[in-house]
């Protein structure tokens, strides 16, 4: 594989797919605390605040990011960087959201599916529109092989030994919540370009997801009171250090993997760990057969999307 941007290729995969696990074991975190206080609503947002309180910290430690910030303004204000890049975080907000309102329900193992489709959909199609820090990236034959594989992997994993009907329907919002995630990596990029630093596009992206989450959390909280009982292992409020580090990954990959294959990586390792959290630990339900199969078929589609291409092009890059 080549190289583009800071790293080769073969390297932001894998950092990539180790990120992935992160958010696997970020969505086990927060499903488990929303079982615990019965409110995912003021789950997400104690997740998020955790994370801004900890990027709080680091921006006022780290130089680089308090230079980034001054220089995200002067990008802004020059009009060279739109407003609307800034709202990455509302992207990761509706994730962790989903994590404590819709993982309990279905599972980690049909929630990181349903998540998996939404990324690899929408990382195709944010790479084909060129909006990412890497510039349009056509959808070649290993790129849109690797998109349906991921997609049968997704079929494999609802439909084999298939659970309660009334709750596989509940599929459709992580896919939804997934395309946002694309989005997400693919606007912070554009920030942490435009900053030079990851820390000040992690930090901004903590502060727009927070005060979503906040907000949304005060509603719920005024309609049907605070959580009556907080568990006290230290485990259940390590979900927002978790994903500051998920973020900030994505910030730096995502000029050199392109939205598709930063996606694609970062669903193997989803996969790989949601099927150990799932045996293990299950939310509910447990691993299925189905989820092994499908596990095994997305593995194979990243590593055909990931295949060099050294095809005619077409007006925007058709290879890395």
């Amino acid at each position: 594989m080549s190289r583009t941007g800071s790293f080769p290729v073969w390297a932001a995969l894998v950092g990539s797919g180790l990120a992935g696990v992160l958010v696997a074991l970020q969505s086990r975190i927060n499903g488990g605390l929303s079982q615990e206080l019965g409110n995912g609503y003021v789950t997400a947002a104690v997740s998020f605040s955790i994370g801004l309180v900890i990027m709080s910290l680091v921006m006022l430690l780290s130089r680089a990011g308090r230079v980034g910030f001054t220089r995200l303004k002067t990008e802004l204000r020059a009009g060279r960087l739109p407003y609307w890049t800034l709202f990455g975080g509302a992207g990761g907000a509706f994730f962790v959201l989903s994590q404590g309102l819709v993982a309990p329900l279905t599972g980690l193992a049909l929630f990181t599916v349903g998540i998996v489709a939404g990324q690899v959909l929408g990382g195709l199609v944010l790479d084909r529109i060129g909006l990412g820090p890497g510039g349009r990236i056509d959808p070649t034959p290993p790129r849109i092989v690797g998109t349906a594989l991921a997609v049968i992997a997704v079929a494999l994993s609802v439909g084999t030994g298939a659970g309660d009907p009334k709750v596989l329907w509940l599929v459709v919002f992580p896919v939804l919540v997934g395309v946002c995630v694309s989005g997400q990596s693919m606007v912070n990029g554009l920030v942490r370009a435009a900053s030079h630093s990851a820390i000040t596009s992690t930090f901004i992206n903590f502060v727009v997801g927070t005060t979503i989450l906040v907000l949304i959390a005060f509603v719920s909280v005024a309609v049907s009171g605070w959580p009556q009982t907080w568990p006290s292992a230290p485990f259940y409020y390590v979900g927002g250090f978790v994903g500051t580090i998920f973020i900030a990954v994505a910030a730096m990959l995502v000029r050199t993997a392109g939205v598709l294959l930063l996606s694609m990586s970062n669903v193997a390792g989803q996969l790989i760990a949601a099927v150990a959290f799932e045996a293990g630990v299950p939310l509910a339900g447990g691993l299925t057969q189905g989820m092994i199969a499908g596990t095994a078929v997305a593995l194979l589609a990243v590593a055909i999307a990931a295949l060099p291409w050294r095809g005619r092009a077409s007006g925007g890059t058709t290879g890395r």
